[in-house]
């Protein structure tokens, strides 16, 4: 009994000891690898951004990974100007203002005019307002389903007959939701039950937004990455009605299930991200000087860099192309 007694202790620390130094060798493996991530973000864009340092360390190898290869790859189906639009728009919905200035300031040195920034923060205030009105009195999708595919079919037949191979003249203004329905009739041949069940005192307007910035041909965003932009909001809100509107109206204007994927991805990067960064409460300060040194570091390369690779996105380019040193 006394042998047992004295040995016990011995025997409970050996085991101890032994689950300790199993235990620490994994962390060890996890702080190499994420010390040798922030060497390849270091490497990658000249400095360690404080976002990165939020991700704990077995988060870190992921996490920045999808952001090199989605986020900053030159070689996505879409075009940087257009990801950094997608980010705009999914986070002025959220709403994160880490990422909005992150993103603003991304796109305009992609290229992206003001009239751009304005389409895509207004196509995901458009989104959000369809996808409340949508859900809230409770859409029959089936229903909705058909109507979307009766209004593409439509629209393919008026492609078919060159009926839009010209822009069509500016249509004349609606004051009421009588002319608002005739003038959809006119536009979709037919009005789909969502329109029809709109309070009549705001459809003229609901229309006259939906019809000038959605469908308009003359926009500063084409009418695919209009789309884009909606099924990138309408995934992450979640909307099921204007994923399958968008998605439809994406696909006819030419988008591939690639560049959908990529700006469903984008959405989802987003909201990633500024989860981490809201919720680590991030200090803003410090997260926009990170963002203006990446900036101001891109602009640096780019004014540097050799005539044969000035065509590459700015948001895209790498080996310390974004730290002002």
């Amino acid at each position: 009994m006394i042998t047992i007694a004295r040995r016990a202790p011995i025997s409970i620390l050996a085991v101890a000891v032994a689950v300790a130094g199993a235990a620490a060798a994994p962390r060890v493996a996890l702080a190499s690898e994420a010390d040798a991530v922030r060497a390849d973000i270091q490497k990658t864009i000249g400095f360690v951004p404080g976002m990165f340092k939020l991700v704990p360390d077995l988060a870190l190898p992921g996490a920045w990974q999808e952001v090199k290869g989605l986020h900053l790859n030159p070689s996505t189906a879409l075009p940087g100007k257009m990801k950094e639009l997608v980010g705009l728009a999914v986070a002025a919905q959220i709403p994160c203002e880490f990422c909005i200035y992150a993103h603003t300031e991304f796109a305009k040195m992609n290229g992206a005019s003001d009239a751009e920034i304005s389409e895509a923060v207004a196509m995901g205030a458009l989104t959000r307002k369809w996808s409340t009105f949508l859900n809230g009195i409770q859409t029959d999708e089936s229903k909705f389903r058909g109507e979307i595919g009766q209004l593409v079919a439509n629209m393919k037949k008026m492609m078919a007959s060159g009926a839009m191979a010209t822009p069509p003249p500016r249509p004349m203004p609606v004051t009421d939701g009588a002319g608002a329905l005739k003038q959809v009739e006119q536009s979709f041949g037919f009005a789909p039950e969502f329109l029809r069940r709109y309070p009549q005192e705001g459809l003229a307007g609901a229309w006259t937004e939906m019809r000038d910035l959605e469908m308009n041909p003359s926009t500063a965003i084409p009418g695919k990455y209009k789309s884009l932009i909606g099924i990138a909001v309408a995934a992450q809100i979640p909307c099921k009605f204007c994923i399958i509107a968008d998605t439809e109206f994406a696909k006819l204007d030419g988008a591939t299930d690639r560049e959908i994927a990529e700006a469903v991805a984008m959405a989802g990067l987003v909201r990633h991200w500024s989860t981490i960064l809201n919720g680590r409460q991030a200090d803003k300060a410090a997260f926009k000087k990170d963002i203006n040194r990446l900036v101001a570091g891109a602009r640096k390369h780019t004014a540097a860099a050799p005539a044969s690779t000035l065509g590459k996105p700015a948001s895209t380019m790498t080996s310390n192309a974004a730290a002002t040193k």
